[in-house]
């Protein structure tokens, strides 16, 4: 599995047979595995945990959540900590504030968990991705590649007959695969979060 942005490109050379540059700059496919990767984050992003966080001292319902990297959506708040099953609180957020909906005062000083998703994140030195994910933004990434190429030799007589159709038929096909492919993404974690009763009866 690539541990950064340069072995991803690398295996998208080779999908798009590239491996001498000559029709993609290593910015361009940068762009395009972006492009991807943003895609998927509004499907399957990162699924975090912080459980550094506390109840202010004097005590409050409102949580700080600034410093939640990336934060996209928080998923589930636990507390009190280290209970089973788990004891996941209602609550609501508003802009960095995230406030505990209970009836009693939380205690002050006392851990709390915050379940949340994040942006994957693929750069120079590393990357967020699973191995069964990079396949996933690899077909998107080699889609909007391919109808970018498509697109630039439309009109240039120097490249092959029928190449821009080539390339707008692979660039196609793979984009229809990568959005099937995010489609049962999206269906497998509504199915896992509904299995795995996430939220457990909350008394207020």
């Amino acid at each position: 599995m690539p541990e950064n942005l340069d072995g991803l490109r690398e295996l998208l050379r080779v999908d798009l047979s590239d491996s001498s540059e000559t029709c993609w700059t290593d910015a361009d496919l940068d762009r395009h595995i972006g492009h991807a990767i943003r895609d998927l984050n509004r499907v399957a992003p990162r699924e975090m945990k912080a459980d550094g966080l506390a109840i202010a001292d004097p005590a409050s319902r409102a949580i700080d959540i600034s410093s939640l990297d990336g934060l996209i959506n928080v998923v589930a708040v636990e507390y009190p900590v280290g209970g089973y099953p788990r004891r996941l609180r209602h609550f609501e957020c508003w802009g960095d504030t995230l406030t505990l909906l209970t009836d009693t005062m939380p205690e002050a000083g006392a851990s709390v968990n915050i379940f949340y998703t994040a942006p994957h994140v693929v750069d120079a030195d590393s990357s967020t991705l699973p191995s069964h994910l990079e396949e996933i933004v690899l077909v998107g990434a080699a889609g909007y590649a391919a109808l970018e190429y498509a697109a630039y030799v439309a009109d240039r007589v120097t490249v092959g007959a029928g190449a821009p159709d080539r390339y707008r038929a692979m660039g196609n096909d793979r984009l229809m695969q990568f959005r099937q492919e995010l489609t049962a993404l999206k269906r497998e974690r509504s199915r896992a979060l509904r299995a795995g009763e996430l939220w457990t009866e909350d008394e207020r």
